[in-house]
């Protein structure tokens, strides 16, 4: 039961980080000029990865 229940609340965090990567894409572009990075790829990375390894694959 609770590996079931972590796997899907990794995928609800995955999905969730990558539709707030999305949504912040403008926000990401504009700071990109002004030599800021946001670490928006390393949170949608990090959060597939979790959901990767709880799913077994």
């Amino acid at each position: 039961m609770i590996p079931r229940l972590t796997k899907y609340v990794l995928f609800a965090a995955y999905q969730l980080s990558v539709a707030m990567g999305i949504a912040l894409l403008p926000i990401a572009l504009a700071a990109r000029r002004m030599g800021v990075t946001l670490p928006i790829r390393r949170l949608v990375e990090t959060t597939g990865t979790a959901y990767e390894r709880a799913a077994g694959r």
